[in-house]
C-alpha cells in the first residue's frame, strides 16, 4: 500500500510540475532562455510594455507579426530601458536598438525602426544583447506555440 501512495505522490508532483510550466512561453537567444509574454495581435502589439516600472532579467516580449516587413517600434507610455531586437521570418537577427530609453512624450517619442525587414521584435531589458555580445545573423529559438 505504501508503494502505491509513493508512486501516486511521485505522480501528481510530476503532473503538477508540469502544469505550471505550461502556461508559460519562452524563447532562447545566444543559449539564454527568457520566459516572453507573446504579443500576437493589433492591441497587444500596440500595448506592448507600456506603464511598466519593471522587468526581471529572465523576462522580455516578443511581438509576432503576420509576415515579414520593415518595422519601426517606439517607447510611448514605456517606463523601462529596453533593446529592440528585430529577426525575419527565420528567426535570425536583422537589427538591434540598445538601449532604447524610456519616452514620456506621448506620441512626440521617436521611432526606431529596423534596418532590415522583420517579423519577430524582442524586447528585453536594455542591456541585455550587449551582454549576450549579439550579433546579426543569431538565431532565436521559439518555444511551443510561438511562430
Amino acid at each position: 500500500m505504501s508503494t502505491l501512495r509513493t508512486a501516486i505522490v511521485c505522480l501528481s508532483l510530476l503532473v503538477s510540475g508540469c502544469a505550471s510550466d505550461a502556461g508559460e512561453s519562452w524563447v532562447e537567444l545566444a543559449g539564454h532562455r527568457y520566459t516572453v509574454e507573446v504579443a500576437a495581435n493589433d492591441e497587444s502589439r500596440a500595448r506592448g510594455l507600456m506603464f511598466r516600472d519593471e522587468m526581471a532579467a529572465d523576462r522580455g516580449m516578443v511581438f509576432v507579426h503576420d509576415r515579414e516587413q520593415p518595422l519601426a517600434y517606439w517607447m510611448k507610455n514605456t517606463r523601462i530601458p529596453l533593446d529592440i531586437l528585430y529577426f525575419d521570418g527565420r528567426g535570425r537577427l536583422v537589427s538591434q536598438r540598445r538601449e532604447v530609453p524610456p519616452c514620456s512624450g506621448g506620441d512626440a517619442c521617436p521611432p526606431y525602426p529596423s534596418a532590415a525587414p522583420a517579423k519577430y521584435v524582442l524586447e528585453l531589458n536594455a542591456g541585455q544583447a550587449a551582454q549576450l555580445n549579439l550579433h546579426d545573423g543569431i538565431e532565436l529559438k521559439f518555444g511551443p506555440g510561438i511562430e
